[in-house]
């Protein structure tokens, strides 16, 4: 009996990691059709059913989002190999301190959530954001992280991806943005159902404002020169 299933797991875990390779190495060039958030959204019985999501070629969005997103989100993201362990430390030490909830996933971990996973927290998925996260960066170039990234990330209620949320918020496309708009987005990501990029709050104007102050200090964003 327990041979028996002993095999069955290594059967479904062989499969399992057939299938993950698959998904993996088909997005390395395919775009991404639909995600588990963006499903599960749609299905929440407290959401509008809502879903817009125009994919578009990471030469179709502004440099300024690429890097108001780096800024905001993870400004390590060129040099790391998926996991910010500095970023993982502080947020630990401000969570036991008691202070606001701040996690420390990098783009490369929501990227790897937002794709293959389910968006609730709890122990199993965070194992398999690792394994995933692993994945991508082992597949995947930094240039195609970031483009996957701001093609499925929420940035609205049923708004996902950068083109959708340029002319949802903005009525123009992802390629035009200019900077400070860029940073508007980039500064609804930690709550895009509750943040408005416009019209901003003053929270997130002076989160805008800080973020465009971050891409000064930043420069040039250079995806060659990673890793």
């Amino acid at each position: 009996m327990f041979r028996r299933l002993f095999r069955v797991f290594l059967k479904l875990l062989l499969w399992f990691v057939l299938i993950s390779f698959g998904l993996v190495f088909v997005f390395k060039w395919v775009p991404v059709p639909l995600t588990p958030l963006m499903v599960i959204r749609y299905f929440e019985s407290d959401s509008p059913k809502i879903l817009k999501h125009d994919w578009v070629s990471i030469d179709e969005i502004s440099k300024h989002l690429q890097l108001a997103v780096i800024c905001s989100e993870d400004q390590n993201f060129l040099n790391h190999n998926g996991f910010d362990f500095t970023a993982i430390k502080k947020a630990i030490e401000n969570n036991k301190k008691g202070k606001r909830l701040k996690g420390g996933s990098t783009i490369s971990q929501q990227t790897a959530k937002n794709v293959f996973l389910w968006p609730q927290r709890s122990w199993l998925r965070k194992g398999f954001e690792i394994y995933f996260t692993g994945l991508i960066e082992l597949c995947w170039s930094k240039e195609r992280i970031m483009e996957v990234y701001l093609n499925s990330i929420e940035m609205g209620t049923g708004i996902y991806g950068a083109e959708s949320a340029s002319q949802y918020w903005f009525n123009k496309s992802a390629i035009t943005l200019t900077k400070y708009e860029a940073a508007a987005l980039a500064a609804i990501l930690p709550s895009p159902r509750t943040y408005k990029a416009k019209p901003a709050t003053s929270y997130i104007e002076s989160r805008k404002v800080w973020i465009v102050r971050q891409m000064g200090y930043f420069g040039n964003l250079n995806y060659t020169k990673s890793k």
